[in-house]
């Protein structure tokens, strides 16, 4: 089969299209056939050699797509040869790596496909909505009324956070660096959109108060503002780390606001959480308010253009995907 691996860290010129041997699956393991594959900034820091766990070379790269099964390993129960799915990030790219013809996932990263959605739907459907889910649901509680601010708000979790909010009836601030995407962000669910770098009275003029809720993509020294923009009791949760600056705590002389880090993990790798967030993600799909946003769609010949295109800093609102089939 075909796979995107690196020998390698650095640029996208490292991605090398191979042929490589599919293993069977092992205990607890599913093999399937990889439709399409959402891809994600993580990925970029991956190649990079910068990203939370260092690639083990060869590697290969991405834990979301959408597939079909086409066999399972010893003890795997409740899937079965030709049944559609979605593989969630629940596991190391460098165990089971997803940027291929063919790959090998834990069964516990599968979900069954919702139905109505194409391979790339499919592919760029759980992770933004399961990380937002995370923080406004279960990290956090988002209530209808409340305020939200959605840092670096065109990237896929950004848009995801505000279909999110207009799904709860929640009022929504949505900061990018312009304007270009702002009727896209509107659409998504974005009550009001700032552009730059607004400072805290800028955000809590545009919400009509303090936040109870910051979604963060970019951490470092811009979280004090963030804080500053708070409600009492508000909380400012930092999902990446575009800046990439380190993130300091801010200085004392503001309400008591509550800060952490947050990743998709934390619903991913807990059953009963991830049941309580599929659960969400299904209805709101039922109901139309929550939808897989596509950006661009690229072959798997063009998997160098399509990690050029992770990086690009103006993308459009919604998750580039790779085909594959």
């Amino acid at each position: 089969m075909r796979a995107v691996r690196f020998h390698e860290t650095g640029g996208p010129e490292v991605l090398r299209i191979e042929d490589v041997e599919v293993r069977d699956p092992g205990p607890g393991e599913v093999r399937i056939r990889v439709h399409a594959v959402g891809l994600n900034r993580s990925e970029v820091n991956f190649r990079r050699g910068t990203y939370l766990v260092d690639p083990v070379l060869p590697a290969g790269l991405g834990t979301e797509c959408s597939g079909t099964v086409l066999d399972t390993g010893p003890g795997v129960d409740g899937w079965q040869p030709g049944d559609e799915v979605c593989v969630i990030p629940a596991s190391s790219p460098n165990e089971h790596p997803v940027y291929a013809e063919q790959a090998v996932v834990p069964a516990r990263a599968l979900l069954p496909r919702p139905p109505g959605l194409d391979d790339t739907g499919a592919a760029a459907l759980w992770m933004p909505l399961l990380t937002v889910w995370g923080m406004t649901r279960h990290a956090a509680r988002l209530r209808e009324g409340d305020r939200l601010v959605v840092t670096a708000a065109a990237n896929s979790i950004g848009a995801a956070a505000l279909q999110v909010a207009r799904h709860l009836g929640v009022r929504a601030v949505a900061v990018v660096a312009d304007d270009r995407h702002a009727t896209a962000l509107r659409e998504a669910g974005a009550t009001q959109v700032l552009t730059g770098v607004p400072g805290s009275d800028d955000l809590r003029a545009a919400l009509g108060g303090g936040a109870d809720l910051v979604l963060d993509a970019e951490g470092g020294p811009g979280v004090e503002r963030l804080v500053r923009a708070c409600a009492p009791g508000g909380a400012v949760i930092v999902h990446g780390g575009l800046s990439g600056q380190p993130t300091p705590l801010p200085a004392a002389g503001y309400a008591p606001v509550w800060l952490r880090r947050f990743h998709v993990r934390e619903v991913s790798g807990e059953p009963d959480v991830l049941a309580r967030a599929e659960a969400f993600v299904r209805a709101g799909l039922a109901a139309g308010t929550l939808t897989p946003l596509v950006d661009r769609i690229f072959e798997l010949d063009d998997v160098a253009a399509a990690h050029d295109y992770l990086e690009a800093p103006d993308r459009a609102p919604g998750k580039p995907v790779l085909r594959i089939r």
